[in-house]
């Protein structure tokens, strides 16, 4: 992860969104706190990545100034595409954007009348440039303004977003949700596992019985088919 944000120590919005990202095996890199951009060292993380995402504030339409300079000079023509070589190539590439307006005024007609995906398409280009796979983008929007409940929602919605698997299935839900389900009951003390494993027994039949629902509905489908031959 690429985090760009000039003042990210008194940011609420971008601490908690560090402190959800350790729970993953996303790496947060903060370019910003870099004391120099050591290139080479750049464009080996950025190869070493399945998914790379850039996280900013919205600053006029744009990323920070730190982003800018960090791509002027990691992201050069010949380690993008110059040298016939895609250094980049199948990596999966998303952003995510924190901004103090609502989403409702990114919109045509809204107080901004453009939607962010216009706004920020130079960094749709540059995958696209780049043969990367571009994922859609997170919007974390007036975080100070939602409640206990919404902030947890948008915790587990960032972690789904940095570390499962794409595209975002109810297969692939059930799988992340599993996971670290299983990951959580395992770090519980020797009291508390007797009531996670039950939890977590009862979710894995909940899954199973929903497959089970899914391939019966199909052989209904495949015998409806059938009959309009």
């Amino acid at each position: 992860m690429v985090v760009s944000h000039p003042e990210i120590s008194g940011s609420q919005t971008q601490q908690f969104l560090k402190k959800g990202s350790e729970s993953t095996d996303a790496i947060w890199h903060h370019i910003e706190g870099l004391k120099s951009i050591e290139v080479d060292l750049e464009r080996q993380l950025l190869e070493s990545a399945d998914r790379i995402i850039f996280q900013f504030p919205l600053y006029w339409y744009s990323a920070p100034a730190g982003l800018k300079e960090w791509l002027d000079k990691v992201m050069s023509r010949n380690f993008v595409y110059g040298d016939g070589q895609f250094h980049l190539e199948d990596k999966e590439f998303g952003l995510v954007v924190t901004t103090g307006l609502p989403e409702k005024d990114f919109q045509v007609g809204g107080a901004e009348n453009m939607t962010l995906d216009q706004l920020l398409s130079p960094y749709r280009a540059f995958a696209s440039r780049a043969h990367m796979k571009v994922l859609p983008m997170f919007l974390v929007d007036q975080f100070w303004y939602k409640t206990e409940h919404q902030q947890m929602q948008l915790l587990i919605d960032y972690q789904r977003y940095i570390s499962q698997k794409f595209p975002d299935s109810l297969k692939n839900r059930q799988s992340w949700f599993s996971e670290h389900l299983a990951k959580f009951v395992e770090g519980l003390n020797k009291n508390e596992k007797p009531t996670g494993n039950l939890i977590l027994d009862t979710f894995q039949q909940q899954i199973d019985d929903l497959d089970q629902l899914n391939d019966t509905l199909q052989m209904i489908k495949e015998g409806e088919d059938d009959n309009l031959e």
